[in-house]
């Protein structure tokens, strides 16, 4: 069984920064799509970022790009997001999700495998 565990989350006043860890655990696992998702309370989840584990190639929303950057560990099997200049509606329960599979990065059900979520909170 796959296993995807974020942590990172956390209070950040408005201007701050935090930075998101996915981790895989259980079985080998081959991920090729992996995605970061947030969301908020009475809204629908949305994509953030996504990401290309061979080609290294991403992708970002417009409401973050420019503040937010994916990124890799090879050897730890961990994917990060870094999440600078926080605003208020950026506050969420963030995802991190992943598939063997090359799909499209921004839809939600084509991957198989999701984290439990770790929440942003972005307050003054």
């Amino acid at each position: 069984q796959v296993q995807l565990v974020e942590s990172g989350g956390g209070l950040v006043q408005p201007g701050g920064s935090l930075k998101l860890s996915c981790a895989h655990s259980g079985r080998t696992f081959s991920w090729s799509s992996i995605g970061w998702f947030r969301q908020a309370p009475g809204k629908e989840r949305e994509v953030v970022s996504g990401f290309r584990w061979n080609s290294g190639s991403t992708w970002y929303a417009d409401s973050v790009k420019g503040r937010f950057t994916i990124s890799k560990d090879n050897a730890k099997s961990t994917v990060y997001l870094q999440m600078n200049n926080l605003k208020p509606e950026d506050t969420a329960v963030y995802y991190c999700a992943a598939t063997p599979r090359l799909i499209d990065l921004r839809i939600p059900g084509a991957y198989e495998y999701w984290g439990q979520g770790t929440q942003v909170t972005v307050s003054s």
